[in-house]
């Protein structure tokens, strides 16, 4: 039979699949740790990434503006429709860091304001207390994007190479090990002066098996269904999660542009007549 495997043909493949596996433990759950879950509320939160970085008081307002008219938002999209708008778990980020309070900007905003009119109109009860000048302002405006999302290959053919002499099918399987990766940016925007507080790129990447596992008895199939399922979500929040992180870090450490005469007054590169 063409698939069967003798034992001690098994016995090899097994022992250097457990290797395989060692080696791309760390690699696969460093993304899944960095991955964003649980829950926020005010300044509290629970379940939190734990490799989040955390501030002690926030650092302003902030809205945010996913720009999906842009070349990486249909990209991203075109590649990945289900996985939607990028806001919602950049939104429970930044309340679960306590870094910055967010402030509504989206379409939920014409909510907000649908109930301010309904109160012009006349129509909620008395001592419904929607009034001019609640609303908090917008200190500044977040704004993310997507640079690439991908699968490459690399390390796969490296590991199969040097499997392939022990286990020429365990070889072929290892030698089609696929990378996910992702990387993004963060823009942090003053709204009152329009001027660029901060910038961040976040990375993440992690290794999959892509293949099929017919020449395998269901033991060993087990063994490698971790490494199937890599969703491409994980790989983007992981690598925001990077952006951010390494934006607060920024942010702890910053000082004030300051230009002779001013911002925004002719700066230091002067022109011709």
């Amino acid at each position: 039979m063409k698939d069967y495997i003798p034992g001690a043909q098994h016995s090899a493949i097994a022992k250097n699949l457990s290797i395989v596996v060692s080696l791309l433990a760390a690699l696969s759950f460093s993304v899944s740790s960095s991955a964003q879950s649980g829950s926020a509320a005010g300044a509290a939160s629970a379940d939190a990434n734990p490799k989040l970085e955390y501030c002690d008081e926030p650092l302003g307002t902030v809205g945010l503006d996913e720009d999906q008219q842009s070349t990486w938002w249909r990209s991203y999209y075109g590649r990945y429709p289900s996985l939607g708008s990028t806001v919602p778990v950049l939104r429970l980020m930044i309340q679960q860091s306590n870094c910055f309070v967010v402030v509504e900007r989206g379409r939920s905003l014409n909510n907000v304001m649908a109930e301010r009119r309904l109160e012009e109109s006349g129509e909620l009860r008395s001592g419904s207390n929607f009034k001019r000048g609640q609303m908090v302002s917008a200190d500044f405006t977040m704004s993310p994007s997507i640079q690439f999302s991908q699968n490459t290959g690399g390390l796969g053919a490296a590991v199969g190479g040097f499997i392939k002499k022990q286990s020429p099918l365990l070889g072929g399987v290892v030698g089609k090990l696929k990378r996910k990766q992702a990387a993004t940016t963060l823009l942090l925007i003053d709204n009152r002066s329009s001027v660029q507080v901060a910038a961040s790129v976040g990375q993440a990447k992690r290794y999959n098996f892509g293949v099929g596992l017919a020449g395998f008895n269901r033991s060993a199939a087990g063994a490698l269904g971790g490494y199937t399922q890599t969703p491409e979500g994980k790989i983007i929040v992981a690598a925001f999660a990077d952006s951010f992180n390494n934006m607060v870090k920024a942010l702890r450490n910053y000082k004030t542009q300051e230009i002779e005469g001013g911002l925004g007054k002719g700066g230091k590169l002067k022109v011709g007549n």
